[in-house]
């Protein structure tokens, strides 16, 4: 990879990332499903985002404000002109997550080190515990892109059109119905089950052993065998909304859809509603 990132280079290696740890425009952003990883070691000069306290709203159910988004960030460090890495746990799972957050902010010059965590300790790289500890910023929103945000109504109103797809990138058992959620996990939902018409191409598909993001080619067959094309305006959703985001990237980032759309209420906010259409 060049030395120089370009607008299109939305993934970044770890041999890049190792070269460039104290660049002064380039802020390394942890966050983890496991909130306690960053702790117990991390990249140099990275900071940790808790998803569960800094990336959703804590009264209501719904991600960060404006806000409270503004100053994560200025407390962060960062920059309108700062080149943020992202990277995490579990394939890059709540990276993709803070990716789509910054893009749907506004906030453009945002990577993410493919293959995370579980790459860069597979290659043996150096992990920190020491904080950083970087002046504060006045980083501001300037625009919400809410192109990149889906709700209820707008599947609702779409369910039966031709040139709609919906993709469910959950387990495949919790797509049938078999269970509501993954073994441990709280949030859940009245009913089990899939939105009518959508597709289930669970997340992990997009993603090689070794952590990084399958090519191009093979990315755009997974989601056309399953008729999601780019000629159709996609809705991907999950359990709470994370793991789509990880799909909304792939989609929108990797792939170039031109309208692709993470719906984060997902299936406890569809499998919780009265009388909504569901299929097992």
């Amino acid at each position: 990879m060049p030395d120089t990132l370009t607008d299109k280079q939305v993934l970044v290696t770890t041999d890049w990332a190792a070269d460039h740890l104290t660049d002064e425009g380039v802020r390394f952003v942890e966050v983890d499903v496991n909130t306690r990883s960053y702790d117990s070691g991390h990249i140099t000069g990275a900071v940790g985002w808790n998803w569960k306290k800094e990336l959703q709203d804590q009264l209501r159910r719904t991600i960060a404000s404006k806000e409270d988004f503004e100053k994560l960030l200025q407390k962060s460090g960062i920059a309108a002109d700062t080149t943020v890495v992202l990277y995490g746990d579990n394939n890059n799972w709540f990276a993709a997550w803070a990716y789509w957050l910054l893009k749907y902010y506004g906030f453009n010059d945002v990577r993410i080190l493919d293959g995370g965590r579980k790459k860069w300790e597979a290659e043996g790289r150096e992990l920190t515990t020491d904080i950083p500890e970087y002046e504060s910023t006045d980083y501001t929103v300037s625009e919400i892109k809410g192109e990149f945000r889906a709700f209820r109504d707008d599947i609702k109103e779409r369910l039966n059109a031709g040139d709609f797809g919906l993709v469910d990138v959950r387990s495949p058992d919790e797509f049938t119905g078999k269970i509501l959620a993954p073994p441990g996990l709280d949030e859940l939902s009245q009913r089990a089950g899939h939105i009518p018409g959508a597709s289930n191409i669970p997340w992990s598909k997009a993603v090689n052993e070794d952590g990084t993001f399958k090519s191009k080619e093979e990315l755009t067959k997974i989601y056309a065998d399953e008729g999601i094309t780019p000629d159709k305006e996609i809705i991907a959703y999950c359990r709470i909304g994370e793991r789509s985001a990880h799909s909304w990237f792939v989609l929108n980032e990797l792939l170039e859809f031109p309208t692709v759309r993470n719906y984060d209420g997902s299936w406890t906010e569809w499998g919780n509603l009265i009388d909504a259409p569901i299929e097992k």
